[in-house]
C-alpha cells in the first residue's frame, strides 16, 4: 500500500502570528500510522522546540526544499474526525479565531499537552569532597537531593528545597553536574479500580470447593458469589459480603482468584437507586408540536424549529419524547441548557427516564469526569448528552437532534476566543449531519423570532401551561411612590405583606435581585471617595461574610478601610444592596423563616449548587434569594410567590439589549411561580413602571414587547437589521492603547470607504468598562448588513489579524467579537 509522505499540521504555538498550517515529513516508522486528525509532536522554529499539533491534511509531495520530520505520534485516542476538522476551519473563518482556539473547543479540557523539565545527575558516582569545590551550599544541597531521589521536576524541586533554584540549576548544568530533559504530560489522570474475578474455569468449581476446608466458610462464600457475578470491584465485594481483604488475599495466594487494576469510568451521576419513570401523556398543544418536529426527524433532514412556549407549558416533556425517538433511530442527541445551575434539575429528569444512557458535560465537573464522559460519547456508548454551552461540541458521530433550551440566554455566547454563538455551531452541526435543531424558550430572542417570521425557523407555539393552570398574576409596584410615602426599605409594603402571607400558608417564595454581594459600593460620606479596584475602573463590592471588598471582574480582594484613604474621615458607609444584604434583611424581618441564597458565592464549591436546589425542592427552606440563577428552568411545586426587588438593574444598562434582557428576566423569573396545583403571584418593584418591557411582562405579552423593540432596532440600525463587530483594543499603557485605536480606526475606515459598502464605523472610544484586569480598553464598533458580511470580515481579518503588528503597538492586544451579545 502506498502511503502519503507529508502532512499539514496545526501547531500549538499559542500565538496568532504563526496561525497557519505547517508541512512536515512523515518518517518511515510512522507511515500508515499518522492519519487525518492525529495528535503529534513536532519540532518547531529555529530552535526546534517540541510542540503539540494536529494533522489536518495528508499530502503526497511538497515543493518545499527543507521539511522537518514529525518527532512522534501521541498514542492516545483523542483525535479529530474529518467533520471536526471542517468545523474548525469554519469557526476560524466565521469568528476570525486561530486553528488551535477552535481545536481546543473540540478536545476534552485538560488533554492539551504541557511540558515540564526533569533534572537528574549526569554522574551519580562523583566524589563529593573533590567535586563540590567552588559550589555553594545550595548547589550541594541540590546534588544530594538528586542523588537520593534520582529525578526531580522543576516545580517539585523548588517546593522541596523551599527556595528558587533557577540560577543554581543553570550553574550546575554548565558544569556538567546535572542533565535536563523535557517530558510531556497533561492534567487528566486515568483512574483505576481493583476488581476481583475467579482464576479457574466455572466447570471446575465443584472440585475447587471440595478442596477447601469447611472452616474457611468466608472463602467459599466469596467463590460462590464470584461464580454468579463474574467480576466485581474489590471494595464492593468486601461491603456486600461483610468480609475482609485478608480473606480475599488468602484466595489469591491459593491461585483461586485474581485481583487486577482496571480503568475506572468516572460519572457525575449515579443511576443505581433511581426508579425509571414513564413518559407523561401530552396535551393537545404538546402533541401538535411533538408530531410536527417528529415528521422531520424521521426523514433525517435538517430543519430548525423555534418552540415559543409559556413558562410551565411542558417543553421538557416534548424534548424527552423527541429524544426517546432519536434513541429508537439508533442516533445521538445533545440537550443544551444555558446555566450549569440548570443542569442538575434537567439532568435528573432525563436520567430518571433514560437511566445510564445520559452523559453530563459542563465545566464544574472534574477534568477526569469530563474526560471519561467525553470518551463514552465518542465511542457511541452513551447516546444522550446534557450540558451547558461547551456541550455543543460533544463528539457525537451519529447526531440526530440538538435541543437548545432557553435559546435566548446570553450565556450561549462565548466571551473568550473563539467567541462563538452556540446556536450557530448547532446549526452548522445539524446541517452537516442532517439532524433536527430545536430552539425552545418562553422569551425568544428578537433575532430568533424575527427569523421565524421570515421563514428561516418554523415557529411552534405553546400558549397554555401543561396543567391548564393560569399564568401568575403580576403586580407592578412604583418604588417612587413607596419612597414618597416614607417607605425606604428594599421591600415594598405589598411585597412584605405577600411574603408574610405566603409563610403563614406554608408556601415558598423566590426573591430575585441580579446583584450579588452585600453592598454594591463603599463610599466616604465626607468627600465622596469610592473604593475602587486598582486593576479595573470599577467600584469594589462589599461582601459581609468575609468582611472584604471584592472586584467581580478580576477577583481582587481587600479589607475595608476604617478611615477614608483620601480625606481620613471616619464616615465610611456601604451603599446599595446585593443578595447577601437581602438575605440579612429577610432574616431580620422574618426570623422564623428558613432562607437560602443561590448565587456565585454560595455555589463556588463542587456539589453546593445541587445541595441548595435539592434542599429547596424538599421544602427545607421557605425563601430562596438569588441572582439570575433562580430565573431559569427551575421547577418548584410549592413556589407561589416571586418578588423582583429591582427591575431597573438591567433596564438601565448602557446596552441596546437592555429592554430585551429586562423583559426576558422578568418573564422567566415570574414563570417560577404557580407552576403546579397552587396559583402564583409575582410582584415587580421598579422606578420605571411605564417602560414597555415591564408592562409587556406584566401582561404576558411577548408580541407587544417584540413589536416595540423591533421598531427601535430598525430605527437605530441594530440586529436583526444590521450585524455588529466589536473590536476591543487593550493594554497596560493607556497612551499606547489610544494611539493603536486611532491607527486601527484610520486603516479600517480607509478600507471600508474604498469598498463603498454601507458599513458604519463607530469610534474609537473608551469602552464602557474603560479598565479591566489592569488593561485600558478602547473600542471600535462596525455595523453592516448581511450582504456585506464577507467583505467586512475580509477587511477585519486582513487589517486586525494578518497585518496587526504593522498597525498596533507591540504592547497592545486586540479582541474581535463577531455579533457580540453586549458591547461593553
Amino acid at each position: 500500500m502506498e502511503y502519503q509522505n507529508y502532512c499539514e499540521i496545526a501547531v500549538n504555538t499559542r500565538t496568532r502570528y504563526t496561525d497557519k498550517l505547517y508541512t512536515y515529513h512523515i518518517p518511515n516508522n510512522l507511515l500508515g500510522k499518522i492519519k487525518v486528525g492525529s495528535k503529534v509532536i513536532v519540532p518547531f522554529g529555529v530552535g526546534n522546540k517540541l510542540l503539540e499539533g494536529f494533522t489536518l491534511r495528508l499530502i503526497s509531495n511538497t515543493n518545499l526544499k527543507k521539511v522537518k520530520d514529525i518527532k512522534c505520534l501521541v498514542e492516545e485516542d483523542i483525535c479529530l474526525t474529518e467533520k471536526q476538522i471542517e468545523l474548525c476551519k469554519w469557526m476560524r473563518d466565521t469568528y476570525l479565531c486561530t486553528y488551535y482556539e477552535a481545536i481546543n473547543c473540540l478536545i476534552p479540557t485538560g488533554t492539551t499537552l504541557k511540558k515540564k523539565k526533569l533534572y537528574s545527575l549526569k554522574n551519580e558516582n562523583f566524589k563529593e569532597n573533590s567535586s563540590f569545590e567552588n559550589l555553594s551550599e545550595r548547589q550541594i544541597e541540590i546534588l544530594n537531593l538528586l542523588k537520593e531521589k534520582k529525578e526531580f521536576s522543576h516545580n517539585k524541586l523548588i517546593k522541596t528545597l523551599n527556595f528558587d533554584c533557577k540560577n543554581d540549576i543553570k550553574h550546575l548544568v554548565s558544569k556538567n553536574f546535572i542533565s535536563i530533559k523535557e517530558q510531556f504530560y497533561n492534567d487528566v489522570t486515568i483512574k483505576y479500580k481493583k476488581v476481583v474475578r475467579l482464576n479457574f474455569n466455572k466447570s471446575d468449581f465443584n472440585n475447587v470447593i471440595s478442596n477447601i476446608s469447611n472452616k474457611a466458610y468466608k472463602q467459599i462464600e466469596i467463590l460462590k458469589y464470584l461464580l454468579n457475578v463474574g467480576e466485581i470491584e474489590l471494595k464492593e465485594l468486601l461491603s456486600e459480603l461483610n468480609t475482609y481483604r485478608s480473606v480475599v488475599n488468602s484466595l489469591v495466594k491459593k491461585g483461586l482468584v485474581v485481583i487486577e487494576d482496571k480503568k475506572d469510568f468516572r460519572s457525575p451521576i449515579d443511576v443505581r437507586n433511581l426508579k425509571k419513570e414513564k413518559p407523561n401523556p401530552l396535551n393537545n398543544e404538546q402533541k401538535s408540536v411533538y408530531e410536527n418536529i417528529l415528521s422531520t426527524l424521521v426523514r433525517e433532514k435538517y430543519k430548525p424549529f423555534l418552540i415559543h412556549g409559556v413558562t410551565g407549558s411542558g417543553k421538557t416533556e416534548i424534548y424527552m419524547q423527541l429524544v426517546d425517538h432519536v434513541l429508537k433511530m439508533k442516533k445521538q442527541a445533545i440537550i443544551l441548557v444555558p446555566e450549569i445551575s440548570l443542569t442538575p434539575q434537567i439532568a435528573s429528569k432525563f436520567v430518571r427516564r433514560f437511566k445510564e444512557n445520559v452523559a453530563i458535560l459542563h465545566s464544574k465537573l472534574s477534568l477526569g469526569e469530563r474526560f471519561d464522559q467525553w470518551k463514552k460519547i465518542k465511542n457511541n456508548e452513551i447516546p444522550i448528552v446534557i450540558g451547558a454551552r461547551s456541550a455543543v461540541f460533544a463528539p457525537c458521530d451519529n447526531l440526530g437532534l440538538i435541543i437548545i433550551d432557553e435559546e435566548h440566554e446570553s450565556s450561549y455566547k462565548s466571551e473568550i476566543s473563539p467567541k462563538y454563538h452556540t446556536v450557530e455551531i448547532a446549526k452548522y452541526r445539524c446541517k452537516e449531519d442532517n439532524a433536527v435543531l430545536v430552539l425552545g424558550t418562553a422569551t425568544p430572542s428578537v433575532e430568533s423570532y424575527y427569523k421565524s417570521i421570515k421563514g428561516e425557523y418554523e415557529l411552534l407555539e405553546l400558549k397554555k401551561r401543561f396543567n391548564k393552570n393560569s399564568m401568575p398574576k403580576i403586580d407592578i409596584v412604583d418604588m417612587r411612590r413607596e419612597l414618597a410615602e416614607g417607605n425606604k426599605s428594599i421591600f415594598s409594603r405589598k411585597l412584605y405583606d405577600s411574603i408574610k402571607e405566603n409563610l403563614s400558608n406554608r408556601k415558598q417564595t423566590i426573591l430575585f435581585l441580579n446583584r450579588r454581594g452585600h453592598s454594591t459600593f463603599i463610599s466616604c460620606r465626607s468627600c465622596g471617595y469610592v473604593l475602587k479596584c486598582p486593576n479595573c475602573d470599577i467600584s469594589l463590592t462589599y461582601h459581609q461574610k468575609n468582611n472584604l471588598a471584592k472586584c467581580h471582574y478580576c477577583g481582587f480582594k481587600s479589607s475595608v478601610p476604617k478611615i477614608c484613604p483620601d480625606c481620613t474621615s471616619k464616615y465610611i458607609k456601604y451603599f446599595g444592596s446585593g443578595t447577601e444584604k437581602v438575605e440579612e434583611y429577610v432574616k431580620k424581618l422574618f426570623p422564623s423563616a428558613k432562607t437560602q441564597r443561590l448565587d456565585v458565592d454560595t455555589t463556588s464549591r463542587k456539589g453546593h449548587l445541587e445541595k441548595i436546589i435539592k434542599a429547596f425542592e424538599n421544602r427545607e427552606a421557605d425563601i430562596l434569594i438569588g441572582t439570575q440563577m433562580v430565573t431559569k428552568g427551575l421547577d418548584f411545586p410549592y413556589v407561589t410567590l416571586v418578588g423582583v426587588l429591582s427591575a431597573d438593574i438591567t433596564l438601565n444598562l448602557p446596552d441596546y439589549r437592555a429592554n430585551e434582557r429586562t423583559f426576558q428576566l422578568l418573564t422567566q423569573v415570574a414563570g417560577r411561580a404557580g407552576r403546579h396545583e397552587f396559583k402564583g403571584k409575582v410582584i415587580i418593584q421598579t422606578y420605571s413602571p411605564d417602560n414597555f418591557a415591564i408592562t409587556s411582562s406584566q401582561n404576558h405579552d411577548y408580541l407587544n414587547f417584540f413589536n416595540n423593540e423591533l421598531s427601535l432596532r430598525k430605527e437605530f440600525l441594530y440586529p436583526p437589521f444590521y450585524e455588529l463587530t466589536n473590536i476591543i483594543i487593550y493594554g497596560e499603557e493607556e497612551k499606547a492603547v489610544i494611539n493603536s485605536a486611532n491607527s486601527l480606526f484610520a486603516k479600517l475606515k480607509q478600507a471600508v470607504d474604498k469598498e463603498k459598502n454601507n458599513a458604519i464605523l463607530l469610534g474609537p472610544n473608551p469602552a464602557i468598562f474603560n479598565k479591566i484586569k489592569g488593561n485600558y480598553r478602547w473600542q471600535i464598533v462596525i455595523k453592516y448588513q448581511g450582504v456585506d458580511r464577507k467583505n467586512i470580515k475580509g477587511i477585519i481579518n486582513y487589517i486586525c489579524n494578518i497585518n496587526r503588528d504593522k498597525i498596533i503597538e507591540s504592547n497592545v492586544n486586540l479582541s474581535i467579537d463577531i455579533n457580540p451579545y453586549n458591547i461593553f
